[in-house]
This record gives C-alpha cells, structure tokens and sequence, in this order.
C-alpha cells in the first residue's frame, strides 16, 4: 500500500538547494551520507491538473511541487527573515492563497495557504508520542493506582460541587464489569 510521496528536485546547484532547504526553510531532514539529505515531511496530498493550451498550463507528463502552510502571511513573513525571496505578495486563486519563490539552481516552487479542508492537523497540532518512563512502568505493575495520572483540578470559579448520575445511570453504571468503567 502506498503510503507516502517522494519527489524530486533537479538543480543545477544542488549542494546549495540541499543547505536551503535545511536551513532556510526549515524542513526537518535525514543525512543519508555522501552530501545527500532527504527531507522527511510531515504530510504531502496530490492533485491532478488538467491541461488547458488557452490557459497556459504545463505541458502533459510535466510535474510540479508546492509548500502549503496554514498561515501565508505568516509563513511568507517567516522566511523572509530567513533570506528566501518572494516573486510577488500573496494572492487569491480561488483554491487558496498563493505566492512563489525561486530556490537555488532555478528551481521555482509555489507556496500556498489551502482554502479547502486538510484530513489532516498540522503536525505543530499534533501531540508528539509520551516518552516511556521506566519507573513509572514498574510502579504501575507494582500497584496500578498509584501509575495513574493525577487529576487536575478544577480552577476555583468551576470547582462547584460535583454534578451526581441520575438514578437509572448509577445503577447502570454499577452494573457494568470494572474493565469497561476504566475504558478498557
């Protein structure tokens, strides 16, 4: 099963786009050896353009490679603090807002804001993975109550007295097995 996108930039200035792409965009990278660098995205999507001779659009069998980002001002502010320059502002195009900058080599990529809805959150969103802690894992063998987290407290202006279960819902609940009470 597929389960990723992996592309390719072509550069007559290869060295320098790989040290751009590290360091003034940013994008978190493997060091394979010999100078090569793959970078390791988060999340990519695909589409598929229609070519249109009237409108000006790319060639069939051609290809192209955008950035998007959840905040183009932003985004576009960031880099170019970093060095990286824009061809023009940001500007609506209808699927979101667009801008374009050149890397090294000639290499033109566009950057874009999506107007449409991602499946996916931004990675920034997304929880990174707990650590495993070693000792925490041999208390909760030990003794599972003392391994769970402590609850946090209510802040003084919602800490009223606890709402209690309906009659039917308490007697429901005692009823279920243990397991299914913790979420399990």
């Amino acid at each position: 099963m597929i389960r990723g996108l992996h592309g390719l930039f072509y550069s007559s200035r290869a060295e320098e786009l790989r040290t751009f792409l590290r360091d003034k965009l940013k994008l978190p990278h493997i060091d394979v050896g010999g100078g090569w660098l793959i970078f390791d995205l988060p999340e990519a999507d695909l589409g598929v353009h229609p070519v249109d001779a009237a409108e000006g659009s790319a060639s069939s069998g051609t290809h192209d490679v955008s950035f998007y980002c959840d905040d183009i001002h932003g985004t576009v502010a960031d880099l170019a603090s970093r060095g990286v320059g824009f061809k023009h502002p940001p500007e609506d195009h209808g699927y979101g807002w667009v801008t374009h900058f050149e890397m090294p080599g000639g290499v033109e990529v566009q950057l874009y804001e999506p107007k449409y809805a991602k499946r996916t959150k931004p990675a920034s969103a997304k929880a990174a993975p707990a650590k495993a802690d070693p000792a925490k894992a041999a208390r909760a063998k030990a003794d599972p109550a003392k391994a769970a987290p402590a609850k946090a407290k209510a802040p003084a202006h919602k800490a009223a007295k606890p709402k209690q279960p309906a009659p039917k819902a308490k007697a429901a609940a005692k009823a279920k097995p243990r397991a299914k009470q913790r979420g399990r």
